[in-house]
C-alpha cells in the first residue's frame, strides 16, 4: 500500500519542506495554504492520536502543541529521520496504513495528510473498515488530502497542469490514486462513519470521519 511510492519519498524528503512551503511552483497549488490546512487537521483530532505518514513533522508538532498524545507511523526512513530531527523524543515507528505496530492503548483519532491518496481504491476501503474496529467509541478519522469533486474536475486538473507544463504534477494525477469525493463517501458509509468534506484549496480537502457504533 502506498510502498510502491517509497523511493519517491526517500528523494524528496530532504526537500519536502521547501516544497511545502511553496518555493516549487509545480506543486504551489497542491500545497497552498499548507500550514492552514495543517492547523485544520490538528483542531480536530482529540485524544490520543495515530498519524499515518508523519512525514518531516509538521502535523505532528502542532498535535504535540496541542497537548495530544501522538503515534507516528512513517514508512520512509529519511522522513522519520527528519521528524526525530525536529521532535527528539517522538514516537515513530516504520509503517503504513494497513500494516503498522499496535500501539497498546485505545485511539481516539486517526489522522493523516496528503497520504491517504496513495491507497489503491481497493485499500483505502480495507483501510477505513480495519479503522472502524481499531478506533475507541466515538472516534474519528481525520484526513486533509487531494480529491476531487467530479471525474469533469480530475480531467480539468490534469488538463491545467500540462498547460502549465507541471509534468512531475502531472504524472502525479495520472499514477497515484487519487479518489472522487463521492468514492470516499461510499467507503466510509459502507463502514458505519458519517463524513463530512471542505473544500481547502483546488487539490486539498479535510475529510472528518465519525466512527459510529453498529
Amino acid at each position: 500500500m502506498g510502498r510502491e511510492f517509497i523511493g519517491a519519498f526517500e528523494k524528496w524528503a530532504d526537500h519536502y519542506d521547501q516544497t511545502v512551503a511553496g518555493e516549487d511552483p509545480e506543486y504551489r497549488e497542491v500545497f497552498r495554504s499548507y500550514d492552514s490546512i495543517l492547523e485544520e487537521a490538528a483542531k480536530q483530532a482529540r485524544g490520543t492520536v495515530l498519524e499515518f505518514g508523519t512525514g518531516t513533522g509538521n502535523l505532528t508538532q502542532k498535535l504535540i502543541d496541542r497537548k495530544l498524545i501522538v503515534f507516528g507511523i512513517e514508512p520512509s526512513q529519511n522522513m522519520r529521520r527528519i521528524a526525530l530531527e525536529k521532535i527528539p523524543g517522538l514516537e515513530i515507528s516504520d509503517g503504513d496504513f494497513l500494516d503498522f505496530p499496535d500501539p497498546g492503548q485505545p485511539i481516539d483519532t486517526i489522522i493523516s495528510t496528503f497520504a491517504f491518496h496513495h491507497l489503491t481504491a481497493d485499500e483505502k476501503d480495507r483501510a477505513v473498515k480495519k479503522y472502524h474496529a481499531f478506533l475507541a467509541d466515538h472516534g474519528r478519522i481525520v484526513f486533509a488530502d487531494t480529491l476531487f469533486d467530479t471525474e469533469l474536475e480530475k480531467r480539468r486538473i490534469r488538463h491545467w497542469a500540462n498547460e502549465k507544463g507541471y509534468f512531475h504534477l502531472l504524472k502525479d494525477l495520472q499514477t497515484e490514486y487519487y479518489p472522487l469525493r463521492s468514492e470516499m463517501y461510499q467507503i466510509f458509509r459502507r463502514y458505519h462513519f458519517v463524513p463530512y468534506f471542505k473544500q481547502l484549496n483546488q487539490f486539498a480537502w479535510l475529510i472528518i470521519a465519525e466512527k459510529k457504533n453498529v
